[in-house]
């Protein structure tokens, strides 16, 4: 019975020191009671009634290390992708600071919940999978904590798509502090990329991090710069393209009189105009800066409309004079005929040369139509590589982009 004493006592002592702690009144004992209360198990409230450590005049420099380990899902149609990132922060609260030589351990490792830490939001993301929902903190002897949260998200992007399929990117992470203002706390940022793997369709090749200045809220950013380096876009794109270009010109090469022209050119606008349509819904759009490919396929079903109508058009008038060659007077009777005698035929003449070296007018049209399709074939290749290569567009800043997150809503 006398053994259950010093128990009770150890016992009772050990819930008043705890009492403090939880409802954030405590850190004001001396140093060498804290290490007693680092196995204690706090209740999910505590985080609630800490406040963020005093750093005098100045903020809390919070140093955040940035590791970026994986990127996919990245969706043009939908401006989102998904990212994997692993944040590593670290402060200094003299508040947890012992004596060693009074209590040896020169680390230890606590309960998140048991002290504050900063709630960071992702201003971008559409959902946010926090890998470990209860993280442990480590807290060194003078002082120092140490927390790493792992977690993967889905975020909107602003693609920059004008020279889709071979296009370039950033995409930004916005972390705000809500909780805390910008007097109050400072974030210090670096960032590594991680992405070992290159068998995708977009490569992150540079992430980088900054601290927005004239912001009301804490917040840091980083910026992950992805490049397109997908050939199946290209051959699935431009090829189809290039190819019924090229035979809509081969088509040109054959006579106007053939029935079997129509038809191809017919044909070809056809298939055309079903590649166009699944295009359409295949390329992203916005309300600026849309891919140069939009603009040149349509350039190109004009190109193969305008050749289509023009065989129409002449075979129907080259059809039409012949008809009207038939249809016309008929031949004088064969007695007025030997009246008149049979000259013969010119020794300079023959019906077969005056049938070969006569040509209508619409077939000499069709020849000089010809010519020009051609050059001005050539001629748009030329230009749009020219756009292709010096062409930029930058988007307009948003609405909100220019005023600080954390200000006063307008009237």
């Amino acid at each position: 019975m006398m053994a259950l004493w010093p128990l009770l006592h150890l016992t009772f002592l050990g819930f008043s020191i705890t009492w403090p702690l939880v409802y954030g009144q405590g850190f004001r004992g001396t140093a060498a009671v804290w290490p007693f209360l680092f196995n204690v198990t706090l209740p999910q409230k505590a985080q609630e009634g800490i406040q963020i450590p005093n750093n005098g005049s100045a903020p809390l420099l919070v140093d955040v290390q940035v590791f970026v380990s994986n990127v996919f899902n990245v969706d043009i149609l939908r401006y989102t992708m998904s990212s994997m990132l692993l944040l590593k922060l670290s402060w200094l609260d003299t508040r947890l600071a012992w004596n060693t030589s009074a209590h040896p351990r020169h680390a230890v490792t606590l309960p998140w919940e048991s002290l504050w830490t900063p709630k960071l939001t992702i201003l971008e993301a559409l959902w946010v999978d926090w890998r470990d929902q209860s993280p442990q903190v480590r807290v060194d002897q003078d002082g120092h904590v140490k927390l790493n949260l792992a977690l993967t998200t889905e975020t909107n992007c602003n693609f920059e798509l004008l020279h889709f399929p071979r296009d370039h990117s950033n995409c930004s992470l916005s972390f705000y502090a809500l909780s805390n203002t910008a007097m109050e706390l400072e974030f210090q940022t670096h960032a590594m990329n991680e992405i070992v793997s290159v068998k995708r369709e977009y490569v992150v090749y540079d992430v980088k991090t900054q601290v927005p200045p004239q912001q009301l809220v804490p917040c840091f950013q980083v910026t992950m710069s992805l490049k397109n380096t997908a050939l199946k876009s290209v051959i699935a794109l431009l090829v189809p393209a290039e190819a019924l270009l090229l035979a809509d010109v081969c088509g040109g090469l054959l006579p106007l009189q053939a029935t079997e022209r129509i038809g191809y050119k017919v044909t070809l606008l056809l298939g055309y105009l079903v590649f166009h349509s699944s295009l359409v819904q295949a390329l992203p759009s916005s309300s600026s800066c849309n891919p140069l490919l939009i603009y040149y396929f349509t350039i190109l079903l004009l190109l193969l409309f305008l050749s289509t109508m023009e065989t129409v058009l002449l075979a129907g008038l080259l059809a039409r004079g012949s008809l009207g060659a038939k249809s016309g007077p008929s031949p004088a009777p064969r007695g007025e005929q030997q009246e008149h005698g049979n000259p013969g035929p010119h020794p300079e003449e023959s019906p077969r040369g005056v049938k070969g070296s006569q040509r209508s007018w619409p077939e000499t049209a069709d020849r000089i139509f010809f010519l020009v399709y051609v050059v001005g074939v050539l001629c748009s290749q030329f230009i749009f590589a020219g756009i292709w290569m010096w062409a930029a567009c930058k988007s307009g800043p948003a609405p909100g982009e220019a005023a600080p997150h954390g200000r006063q809503p307008r009237p």
